[in-house]
């Protein structure tokens, strides 16, 4: 009978997982023990929705090991400890330590480190059909690449589908609004024509009589919106010229591999 050989550290006892990767379990402990203090903070200052966002942390943690545990996958250990750290970036960092207000760019590197990852999985799962014996395809690398490209973009504009129906529908902020000094818009022109009246040199903006305290106008989440896609087609881009050249050589190329999930192979008794 067939069966499953699994290979990574979340399949074996725990000492044996501390021997085979002591940096990926240390990290594990580190970015959870974090976790925890953080909460542990949260809790004493009632922000139960910090408290939350531990908690979801916490879970997602434990997702790379219940994929690999139970859908037979092979997670890389430098995608796995990426994806941790990213969680870590951009909910305990990005969100409870506001790092996305404080510190300029880190809401954009996350966006392009989301659309070279996400490439690499949708590189994964479109090369693994395409070598599975019973789907009968042979699709040349470049159609490989393509589909890791758009899989990533797809899955960038669903992320930015969820931000825009978080801030709709529960009044957060996901959609950050930036400062722009000039707006060109149809609906300023009064004569009912379809051209664009353009004010230039805006220094604040002021609503219901109120001046909001910003140097510029206040554009609501589309600039950022945008961004956000620009950079995490950068991303997709960028991983999808690595992976055409690994697929074209035949898995040939090491750094590839570090980012691509794949199938553990099923060994039979004669293999054992």
């Amino acid at each position: 009978m067939a069966k499953y050989k699994r290979r990574k550290i979340h399949t074996l006892p725990l000492k044996e997982q501390i021997r085979k990767e002591p940096g990926l379990f240390a990290l594990y402990i580190v970015l959870r023990t974090a976790v925890i203090a953080v909460m542990v903070a949260q809790i004493f200052n009632r922000d139960w929705q910090n408290v939350s966002l531990c908690v979801l942390t916490l879970f997602l943690f434990t997702v790379p090991s219940f994929i690999e545990k139970n859908w037979h996958i092979d997670i890389p250990n430098t995608l796995e400890v990426i994806i941790l750290i990213f969680i870590f970036s951009a909910e305990i960092l990005g969100e409870i330590r506001s790092f996305y207000v404080k510190v300029s760019g880190w809401d954009t590197a996350l966006h392009t480190i989301t659309g070279f990852l996400s490439a690499a999985v949708g590189f994964s799962l479109v090369d693994i059909i395409n070598r599975n014996e019973y789907t009968k395809l042979n699709l040349s690398p470049l159609y490989v690449a393509i589909g890791a490209f758009c899989f990533s973009m797809t899955i960038g504009v669903l992320w930015e589908f969820f931000e825009f129906s978080a801030d709709m529908l529960f009044g957060t902020d996901m959609q950050k609004d930036s400062i722009v000094h000039e707006i060109h818009s149809v609906l300023l022109n009064t004569s009912g024509v379809n051209r664009t009246v353009s004010i230039t040199d805006i220094t604040e903006t002021t609503v219901n009589g109120q001046k909001l305290g910003v140097d510029g106008y206040l554009d609501i989440g589309l600039i950022d919106t945008m961004k956000d896609l620009f950079v995490n087609l950068i991303g997709a881009v960028v991983f999808s010229v690595i992976g055409f050249f690994y697929v074209k050589g035949r898995g040939s190329g090491k750094f590839a591999k570090r980012f691509m999930p794949t199938l553990i192979r099923k060994t039979t008794k004669e293999d054992e």
